[in-house]
C-alpha cells in the first residue's frame, strides 16, 4: 500500500504542471540565456537609461562657452518727470512769469521689445570644471551600467546552473528512491521466506520513507529553481538549460593573469575613479569663487521711437564681476573638495586591495572545486561497485539489510556531492571573472568544460 500511494503521488506530481502549463518551457543554451537576459532585464535598462540621462547632461555642457541671447518684451506705463536749468535766462524768464527751473511731467504707454546677448569670456574656471565633472558622471553612469550587467550575468549563472544542479539532485534522488524501493521488495520477499528478521525489512523500509522525503523535497528545490530562472529570463513558461554541468579539467591561467585584469578593467574601479575625477571638478569649482568673471555683452532695442530717454538704440561693451564677500567660506569650500579628492584616492586605493583579495579567494575556489570534482569521480566509481557487492551479498545472505541501506545511499551522496562540486566550480568561475572584470568571457570558459555530468 505504501508502495501504491509513493507510485501515486509521484505520478500526480509530474502530471499537475503537465496540465497547468500549456506551452513548452524555452530550451536555452548559456548563450542564449545571457542574451536574452541582457535584453529583457529591467536593473540593466534602469541603468542604461541613467547612463543616457548623463550622457544627454554632458552634452548640454559643451555649449557654456557659448554667448546667451535673451529675447524680452515689456509693456510700460510709466511717468517721467524732468527739470530743465534756465541759468543766464533766469531774470528774463522770470518778469514772464517763468519760473526756473522748468519742469516736464510726461505720463504715456510704451513697449520695449530688447535682445540681449552675453557671452562669457573667462569665468575663472567653473565652465571647464562643470564640464570635466559631466564627463566623469558619464564615466561613473558607464561603470553603473557595467556593474548592473555584471551583477545580472552572476545571477544568470546561479539560476541557470542552480536549476541545473537542481534537475540533477532530482534525478538522483528518485534513483536512490528506486534502488530502496527495489530493495523494499527484496526485503519483503525474504522476510516471507524467512531469510531476514522482521527488524532488517523495517531498516529497509525507514531508508525508503527517509528517501522519499528527500525527493519530494528535490521537487520542491527543483520547482523554486525553475521559478527564479523563468523571473530572471521573463519566461513564464519555464526555460529549459541545455548547457551542462561540468568543468574544465585543465587547470586556469595563473592567478597574477587575473589580477591584472581586474585592476585594469574592473568597472568597479572604473567608478571610483570617475568620483575622483568629479570631486577634482568639484575643487576647480570652488576655486573659481575666488576669481573674476570677464563677460562681453550686447544689446539691442527694437523700438527707438517709444523708449525711455535713458535707454540707449543699442550698447555694446565688456563687464568684470568679482564677489568681494560672501556669506560662505569659500575657502573652507575649497579645503572640502580637496578633502573629497583624499576621500575617493584612498577609497580606490583600498578597492585595488579588496579586489586582488577578491580575485585570489575566487580563482582558489575554483581549483578547489576542480580538484574537488576529479576526486569525487573515483569516489562515484566506488560507490557504485560497492553497492553491486552489497547487494549480491544480501542476497546470499552475506550481508545485511543496513549494509544495502547505506551503500545506495553512498552512491546518490557521492552522486550529488560531484554534481555540486561542478556548480561550485561553475559559480566560483563567475565570480572570478567578475571579480576581475572578464565576465563577458564567461560563455568562452563553459565551452571548454571537458568533463559533463550527463
Amino acid at each position: 500500500m505504501r508502495l501504491l500511494r509513493w507510485s501515486l503521488l509521484c505520478a500526480a506530481t509530474f502530471a499537475a504542471p503537465a496540465v497547468a502549463q500549456t506551452n513548452a518551457p524555452l530550451t536555452l543554451d548559456f548563450n542564449a540565456a545571457q542574451q536574452r537576459l541582457l535584453q529583457r532585464s529591467d536593473a540593466i535598462e534602469a541603468s542604461a537609461a541613467a547612463l543616457r540621462g548623463k550622457q544627454a547632461q554632458e552634452g548640454a555642457t559643451r555649449t557654456l562657452g557659448r554667448p546667451d541671447v535673451d529675447l524680452e518684451a515689456q509693456l510700460l506705463e510709466y511717468q517721467k518727470t524732468l527739470y530743465l536749468p534756465l541759468g543766464s535766462l533766469a531774470p528774463v524768464a522770470e518778469s514772464f512769469g517763468i519760473r526756473d527751473p522748468l519742469r516736464f511731467r510726461q505720463e504715456r504707454t510704451s513697449s520695449r521689445p530688447i535682445v540681449t546677448a552675453t557671452l562669457p569670456l573667462y569665468a575663472g574656471g567653473q565652465i571647464s570644471g562643470t564640464q570635466a565633472g559631466a564627463r566623469a558622471q558619464v564615466a561613473q553612469a558607464k561603470a553603473d551600467r557595467d556593474i548592473a550587467v555584471d551583477n545580472a550575468l552572476v545571477q544568470l549563472v546561479q539560476a541557470y546552473y542552480g536549476q541545473q544542479l537542481a534537475e540533477r539532485a532530482l534525478g538522483i534522488r528518485r534513483d536512490v528512491l528506486d534502488g530502496l524501493n527495489r530493495h523494499v521488495a527484496d526485503a519483503a520477499k525474504l522476510q516471507q521466506e524467512r531469510f531476514i528478521s522482521r527488524a532488517q525489512y523495517l531498516q529497509a523500509e525507514v531508508a525508503r520513507d527517509d528517501a522519499a522525503r528527500e525527493y519530494e523535497k528535490a521537487i520542491s528545490d527543483l520547482a523554486t529553481a525553475n521559478a527564479a530562472l523563468a523571473g530572471m529570463l521573463r519566461a513564464p513558461d519555464g526555460v529549459h538549460p541545455l548547457s551542462p554541468l561540468g568543468v574544465n579539467s585543465r587547470p586556469l591561467e595563473p592567478l597574477d593573469t587575473f589580477k591584472a585584469a581586474a585592476l585594469d578593467a574592473h568597472p568597479q574601479l572604473a567608478r571610483l575613479k570617475a568620483l575622483e575625477d568629479q570631486a577634482r571638478a568639484g575643487v576647480t569649482i570652488q576655486q573659481s569663487k575666488l576669481r573674476p568673471t570677464i563677460y562681453g555683452f550686447g544689446q539691442y532695442n527694437f523700438d527707438t521711437r517709444n523708449s525711455l530717454l535713458t535707454d540707449p538704440d543699442w550698447s555694446v561693451g565688456v563687464g568684470v564681476k568679482y564677489k568681494l564677500m560672501s556669506g560662505a567660506g569659500r575657502r573652507q569650500q575649497i579645503d572640502a573638495a580637496r578633502e573629497t579628492v583624499a576621500q575617493t584616492e584612498a577609497g580606490l586605493r583600498e578597492a585595488r586591495t579588496q579586489l586582488e583579495i577578491g580575485v585570489t579567494k575566487a580563482w582558489g575556489e575554483v581549483e578547489a572545486a576542480r580538484k574537488r570534482f576529479k576526486l569525487l569521480d573515483s569516489a562515484q566509481a566506488s560507490a557504485a561497485e560497492n553497492l553491486k557487492l552489497q547487494t549480491l551479498s544480501y542476497r546470499e545472505q552475506q550481508a545485511t539489510s543496513l549494509d544495502v541501506v547505506d551503500a545506495q545511499l553512498g552512491l546518490g551522496r557521492a552522486r550529488i556531492q560531484r554534481a555540486q562540486a561542478a556548480n561550485d566550480y561553475v559559480q566560483a568561475l563567475a565570480q572570478l571573472l567578475s571579480m576581475s572584470g572578464q565576465m563577458d568571457r564567461m560563455p568562452d570558459y563553459l565551452a571548454r568544460m571537458d568533463e559533463v555530468i550527463p
